[in-house]
């Protein structure tokens, strides 16, 4: 898919695993970009290779505080989005969606950009609607201890629609399902990564309860074609959009593909199941076809052997340097 002529474009959280991957591909594209992260888990080594171009820029930034920038469009991805991360500092969290979501909103307005919002299946929560389509609203539970992330991009959702209502603001909101690549943290407790890295390393692989709980993978390329494509659309289109792979695993089968594709003596072990883990998640893509023409192209062990050697190598280098 072709794209427009060469914008300003501010990618907040661009220095993290789904953020590296789009300021690339704005890059490529003849864009000049401007990586906005605070480095919580982002980390340079990320955009290492963009460094020192002309069309790349990096700015070390907390978006719970205001930035005064001038810029095209804007992509907010600035949040830790694994369990292990969010839950450090959960009041942390919440700020950086809601205050975050103010702050780059107050900046769309006062610069006419276009904004995009990364939101999440999970505001969704542990649903009883199967596959999730956007009319849904959710089943969260808004004091548990995921709510910091999940409750928190529900609100920056609301702030959006608000701006939009309130101010006429050109906003675009993607639900992402559970994306996985090259770039992932290797310790962000997402089970692809966990999965893969055990199996790397020849540990057990944990399981949670019977790992009978399912998910829907899809592959970094995909999400970001995703989010071109809607930034791309009229000012009428504004999601939510689901954006993810409908192709539904459970999550012992998955460890049993990453056991077989890296050829591992691993053994699958189960442990309790945390609360609030939500039993099913399958996205409803329909309106992500309909609306933007997208589909998810890279099968599930496709995407799995590139991610196995991302991790293979980062593993390798880690070992070099620790000799």
């Amino acid at each position: 898919m072709r794209y427009g002529k060469s914008k300003k474009i501010l990618v907040t959280g661009g220095a993290g695993f789904l953020g590296s991957h789009l300021c690339e591909r704005l890059v490529e594209q003849g864009h000049e970009v401007l990586c906005v992260d605070n480095f919580f888990t982002g980390t340079r080594r990320n955009i290492t290779h963009l460094l020192g171009g002309s069309k790349f820029e990096l700015l070390r930034h907390d978006v719970t505080h205001p930035l005064f920038v001038e810029v095209d469009e804007i992509y907010n991805l600035a949040c830790p989005a694994s369990p292990v991360h969010y839950q450090f500092d959960p009041v942390q969290t919440t700020k950086t969606s809601v205050i975050g979501a103010i702050n780059m909103l107050g900046l769309a307005k006062r610069v006419k950009a276009k904004i995009l919002q990364a939101s999440t299946s999970e505001v969704y929560g542990d649903p009883e609607v199967h596959p999730q389509t956007e009319e849904y609203w959710g089943r969260v539970n808004p004091i548990g201890f995921r709510s910091c992330y999940d409750e928190g991009k529900r609100c920056a959702e609301t702030l959006f629609f608000d701006y939009r209502r309130q101010h006429g603001l050109g906003v675009k909101v993607v639900r992402i399902f559970n994306t996985y690549g090259p770039r992932m943290h290797p310790n962000d407790g997402r089970v692809v990564s966990n999965f893969v890295v055990q199996a790397l390393r020849g540990e057990d692989i944990t399981v949670y309860g019977e790992g009978l709980q399912t998910r829907s993978f899809c592959y970094v390329d995909d999400l970001v074609e995703g989010f071109l494509r809607m930034m791309e659309t009229g000012p009428d289109v504004t999601g939510p959009i689901n954006i993810g792979n409908p192709a539904e695993f459970t999550i012992r089968s998955l460890a049993e593909t990453v056991i077989e594709l890296v050829g591992s003596r691993s053994k699958i072990v189960s442990r309790p199941l945390p609360p609030d883990d939500p039993k099913q998640r399958r996205p409803d893509i329909t309106m992500a076809h309909k609306v933007l023409g997208w589909a998810p192209q890279v099968a599930l062990e496709d995407g799995l052997k590139k991610t196995i050697a991302y991790f293979d190598g980062f593993l390798s280098a880690e070992k070099e340097v620790s000799l």
